[in-house]
Parts: structure tokens; sequence; C-alpha cells
């Protein structure tokens, strides 16, 4: 319709036989519809969004030629047709042949632009719509795999922790029941905790103390551990089971020498990152970047912390650390 009063309007400025004028533009129509409807739909998708610019500029050519004659061809029927003998032979139109396939081809390629600019939206809208489809399945993995290495984690110390509560039940220790009390609370902590994406720093260090004393009680004399705590912010929050791996891992290819385990452990926060560090008496080198130990706290890091942390792994003869800073 709009294209339909721009003809009227085209051809008909300065012109009194508005009638003749309305009825001229309706044989321009069909020629132009289709033209347009062939680029937009064949030609465009076919060759232009596909790259094929040669096979585009051929067709498009054929196209301008056929569609020329088929327009000249709509021009002269409407003079003929549209004629009438009793009048004077005047045509009411202001503008000539030339001039009225000039303005036919100008809409033509204002309707094509129009379609180009559409087709480049809805591809801007698919993509985006695939690249927030990719990053959600992104997303999605990354939450699997972390729950995936945390799972991994928990069931090393708790069986660790059973066996020593299975020992200290078979000699009747008094510390039994106090060690089921700190594993009925690690387990209150895996299970209600864990699977948030965050907890309290402090939650985390009260979990850390957990754990260490039931390693007091497993060890006895055996076993100094030496746990430095400074500016702890009551606010800050760190994904849940992050430090525990650390801990554990001191344990448990510790070397007590001399008749004592000793373990230091020091966390400090400060307003743009977290330490930690943790060192153990060690004498024998040992891979221990194999299993569910280091290797999973470091695919955790990056996937948690990427380029956003630093972990530092020594191992001496006698000595085993480890450095973890994160940037907040």
């Amino acid at each position: 319709m709009i294209v339909y009063f721009f003809y009227t309007y085209f051809l008909g400025y300065g012109s009194d036989n508005i009638k003749y004028v309305n009825a001229f533009s309706g044989f321009l129509m069909p020629s132009t519809i289709v033209v347009c409807y062939f680029f937009l739909y064949y030609l465009i998708p076919k060759y232009l969004q596909k790259k094929k610019y040669v096979s585009f500029v051929i067709y498009s050519i054929y196209s301008f030629i056929i569609s020329t004659s088929f327009l000249i061809l709509s021009v002269l029927y409407g003079f003929v047709l549209l004629e009438n003998p009793d009048k004077e032979a005047v045509i009411p139109l202001t503008k000539s042949l030339p001039n009225i396939i000039f303005g036919v081809y100008m809409v033509i390629l204002f309707v094509i632009v129009i379609g180009l600019v559409g087709y480049n939206y809805l591809a801007q809208v698919k993509t985006d719509d695939l690249k927030s489809k990719f990053l959600e399945t992104q997303l999605q993995l990354k939450e699997q795999e972390l729950k995936f290495l945390k799972m991994q984690i928990h069931p090393h110390f708790l069986f660790n922790s059973l066996n020593t509560i299975y020992g200290f039940a078979i000699a009747k220790a008094d510390e039994a029941p106090e060690m089921i009390l700190k594993l009925s609370n690690l387990l209150d902590y895996i299970l209600y905790q864990a699977d948030k994406p965050k907890v309290l720093l402090i939650e985390e260090v009260n979990h850390l103390e957990d754990y260490i004393s039931l390693e007091k009680m497993r060890f006895h004399d055996t076993l100094n551990v030496n746990f430095i705590k400074e500016k702890l912010n009551d606010s800050l929050q760190i994904p849940p089971m992050l430090l525990i791996p650390f801990v554990e891992n001191s344990f448990k290819h510790g070397v007590i020498i001399d008749g004592i385990l000793k373990v230091d452990i020091q966390l400090k926060v400060d307003v743009d990152y977290l330490f930690f560090e943790i060192e153990n008496s060690s004498k024998e080198k040992e891979d221990i970047n194999g299993g569910i130990g280091l290797e999973n706290i470091k695919k955790r890091l990056e996937m948690l912390y990427p380029k956003k942390h630093q972990l530092e792994i020594i191992d001496k003869k006698d000595v085993f650390k480890v450095s973890l800073k994160i940037e907040f």
C-alpha cells in the first residue's frame, strides 16, 4: 500500500487526472512485487547470504534485464488500455518512461535494503541466542564438573574419620563420643553447605578446625598442628570445601619425624586477596598430583578463579609446602 501511494504521488504530481494516475500505478505493482520478492526470498538467501557473490551478480543482471522488459510492457499496456479515444490524446502523467522505470527501481532497491537490514537483524538475534545457549551449556557443564570434584573430595576424608572412630569404638576409648560429634558437624556442613556456591569464610574455618580436631584424636600425641588466622573477615565468602583438600593432603602425605607430624597452617585475609599456606613434615617425595588430591583442587581453582589465583607447591626433602593466593 505504501508503494502504491508512492507511485500515485510520483507519477501524478502536477496532474489533474487522478483517476488515470491511480489506475496506471496499478499496472506497475505486479512487476514491482515480483522483483522485490524474487530478490528477498530467492537471490539473497540462496546466493548473497551464502557468499556466492559472482552468482548473485549474474542473476541480478538477468533479473534486471527481464524485469526492465516487463516494466516497459506494463507501461505500454497502461498507456494503451487506459487511453480514451473520445478525449485529446494527452497522457496525464508528469514523468517520462525512463523516469518511471528509474522510480520503480528506486522502490525495489529501497525494499531490498530494508530486507537486508531485516535479515541481518534476524541473523544477529539467532547468533546471540546460540551464544546464550552455548554459554548456558558451558555453565551447566562447569557446575556439574564442580559438583563432581567436590563429591570426589567428600568420601576420602569421611572414610578416614569413620575408620578412626571405628578403631576408637573397638578400643572403647573415651574420645569416641566427641569424635562422633565432630563428624556430625562435618556431615552437617557437607550436606547443607557444600552445595551452596559460596559460604562464609568463618564457616569454612570452623569446618577446618573440626577436621583438625578429628585428626588430633586419631594421631594422639604424634600430631602438632599450628593454625594461625589473621584478619578474618566476617562477611567474606568463598566456595565451600575449597581449603580442606590441602589440610587433608598434609595429614595423608605427612611423615612423622622424631615422633611428631608437624603441620603449620596460616590463613590471612587482606582487602584484595586471601592467602592460605600449609606446610607439613615430609621425607620421601611422592606423586601427590595423582588421584583425587591436589589435581582436583587445581581444576576447581581454574574454574572458580581463572587468572585470579596463584598456587605454588614446594616439595623439598623434609618439607612439603603449598601456598595459595586468591585475588578478589
